[in-house]
């Protein structure tokens, strides 16, 4: 009897291994007439008609990945379950009505897969998934990602690509850091004034290239016009922070050394530099201005991202063990509504940019912190199956704790970066940001510092009232006039 019923066991693994609905992913000679390495990604939605525009993470739907080599044009590539898959394998997942893209990366340098220049991919389909485990689904790639078209200029915006050096090397090619330039209306009608620069840092997923075109000048702080500089922080891994890192290279360096040299050169600045950006831009306006505390003048970060490893996302990454969850088994959350109800879990963010492998947000924090992995993608602050922390991996993450290197530098930080600092944050944000801000100012009071912090109602979205642009930009003012003062004594 036992051998009976291991026979019929054998026999439905195998029928349902061998023969489990299967997609049959190839491209056409007419978008790229070359042979493709890499990998290729599938996603599906039941309601997104453009699947693969979904938030990762945020939203949860279906998508899996396979890495290949040498594939022809014409030729087929099987997705089955036996690739990366979330939330489970191909055979397994609810049966229905799905919108399917498949996207084949090149990894030409954009950061999001889904959206990189040169990517192939077909144009949405409308498949349905039954109990048929014999479906092969044929999906052709017939179009490609496009360049971005040149940037066009204005009277007030410009693009400034300055060639770098410092990541030519590091990466062996051709690099350059690149950022819109607005300027105030006084650029023209008082043809020998200087301005000083103001570096506005988007938050992830920005693009510089959205100013293409525009026509406005730069908004004045309060009555002071700027040079206005828009920097979004693009990668192939993310959104860099314009921090040095083993994965997207020497950035804050060649940001400070070449790039606005060039700037200054470029345009009409009189020396004055100021920082302010929102989430991962507030984060990194607060590491650029205690890295670099000659170099600018003040920051206002708004809701940046974690500023302190004892509450990233509300883990302390100093003592707990899993990513995932608490030790009372609780799921930890990734994204809430006001900052208390459930959105996203961690769980799912990590699990899905397993087979969405670069890019994505947890992606990008593993790509800045995290050292370069044996197979050349950052190492993984977690195990994406079971959340557990990798406190080998941790060691190298510390260096980029905020909090952390102003605790142990601040004696010798704090004559030039004392009082250039304003932190402001949503008393209810999605993301939990506001519980590493509590403990940094914490710390700073202890450590007497004149650092500014500010919390308001609202949330990572609606925190953008005219009284927190008043006050960030009353903040910034201040300092401009400090340094207008400074410089007059010299």
């Amino acid at each position: 009897m036992k051998k009976i019923y291991f026979s019929i066991v054998f026999i439905l693994l195998f029928f349902t291994g061998g023969f489990g609905q299967q997609f049959k992913a190839s491209y056409s000679s007419s978008v790229f007439n070359k042979a493709f390495t890499g990998n290729v990604v599938v996603y599906l939605s039941k309601e997104n008609k453009e699947p693969k525009d979904g938030a990762v993470g945020i939203e949860r739907f279906p998508c899996f990945s396979v890495a290949v080599q040498n594939v022809q044009p014409g030729q087929s590539v099987t997705i089955d379950d036996k690739a990366n898959s979330f939330p489970t394998v191909l055979s397994d997942i609810e049966r229905g009505d799905y919108y399917v893209q498949i996207v084949w990366d090149r990894n030409l340098g954009g950061r999001s897969i889904a959206n990189s220049s040169g990517n192939l991919f077909n144009a949405s389909e409308k498949i349905t998934i039954t109990k048929d485990f014999k479906k092969v689904f044929n999906i052709v790639a017939k179009e490609i990602v496009a360049e971005y078209p040149d940037f066009k200029e204005t009277e007030y915006v410009k693009a400034l690509k300055a060639p770098s050096a410092l990541l030519t090397a590091f990466h062996g090619k051709a690099m350059t850091l690149e950022a819109a330039v607005i300027l105030p209306k006084e650029y023209y009608t008082e043809p020998t004034r200087k301005f000083p620069v103001l570096f506005n840092v988007s938050g992830y997923g920005g693009d510089y290239h959205r100013l293409s075109g525009t026509t406005e000048p730069s908004k004045p702080i309060d009555s002071i016009a700027v040079i206005m500089v828009y920097l979004d922080g693009n990668c192939a891994l993310g959104h860099s922070v314009y921090a040095n890192s083993d994965n997207n290279g020497p950035v804050g360096d060649a940001l400070t050394s070449e790039f606005i040299p060039l700037l200054e050169k470029t345009f009409r600045a009189n020396g004055a530099r100021l920082l302010t950006g929102h989430s991962s831009g507030g984060w990194t306006v607060l590491w650029l201005q205690t890295q670099y505390p000659k170099v600018f003048d003040g920051c206002w970060s708004s809701s940046p991202d974690p500023v302190d490893f004892r509450s990233f996302l509300k883990v302390n990454l100093f003592e707990d063990t899993n990513m995932f969850s608490d030790k009372d088994g609780n799921q930890r959350l990734v994204a809430t509504v006001a900052g208390a109800f459930p959105w996203a879990t961690m769980k799912t963010m990590y699990t899905m940019e397993h087979v969405i492998y670069r890019g994505e947000q947890m992606h990008s924090f593993d790509a800045v912190f995290s050292k370069k992995g044996s197979d050349g993608m950052p190492e993984s602050i977690c195990d994406s199956k079971t959340g557990a922390i990798d406190s080998s991996v941790f060691i190298n993450w510390k260096k980029y704790d905020i909090a952390l290197n102003l605790r142990d530098n601040w004696e010798s930080l704090k004559p030039e970066l004392d009082n250039k600092v304003r932190v402001s944050v949503g008393k209810q944000d999605n993301f939990l940001l506001n519980y590493p801000v509590y403990l940094l100012e914490k710390q700073m009071k202890e450590l007497n510092s004149n650092f500014q912090f500010a919390y308001y109602p609202g949330d990572h979205f609606t925190i953008n009232t005219p009284e927190y642009w008043k006050d960030g930009f009353g903040f910034l003012k201040q300092k401009y006039l400090e340094w207008i003062a400074k410089t007059e004594k010299k």
